[in-house]
């Protein structure tokens, strides 16, 4: 399994929505040139983060984006299952798969589904305050190493 650069950037967004969240709205050439990132793909990921909701738009001279719920009610998992689909590891994982053929005789599935575990274990243990919380504390340590 490998996440795209769309899911990655996505959980970028958000945090930068989380970091820079002062009740104003944040422009896209502002996350762009935070993040590095082209303004045409960003606003593609932002498309699909405003339509799920995860992110709030106000149109206008003054408009823009921000994130629509406390950062602690987004993991890292939801964003990935958004932008990516399923993280399953094999198709025969996938939740509309249906009943693989060889389920009764795979030796490997339970491999399969401990590396699906894990990686949701992962994935849904790590919120964007969380994120939040590791950059303000790498921050604070360049601050102190200054």
């Amino acid at each position: 399994m490998k996440i795209s650069t769309k899911g990655r950037y996505a959980v970028r967004v958000m945090l930068d929505l989380a970091l820079n969240n002062n009740g104003e709205c944040i422009k896209v050439k502002d996350i762009a040139a935070r993040q590095g990132l082209s303004e045409k793909y960003l606003e593609q990921i932002i498309a699909i983060l405003n339509k799920a909701g995860y992110v709030k738009s106000v149109r206008g001279a003054q408009g823009g984006y921000r994130i629509a719920r406390d950062p602690q009610e987004y993991t890292v998992g939801m964003i990935l299952r958004l932008t990516e689909g399923s993280l399953a590891p094999v198709a025969c994982l996938e939740e509309n798969y249906g009943v693989c053929e060889r389920c009764d005789t795979c030796e490997t599935l339970d491999v399969w589904k401990e590396l699906h575990d894990a990686i949701n274990q992962v994935v849904d243990g790590v919120t964007i305050e969380d994120l939040v919380e590791k950059r303000k504390q790498r921050t604070e340590a360049m601050d102190y190493s200054i």
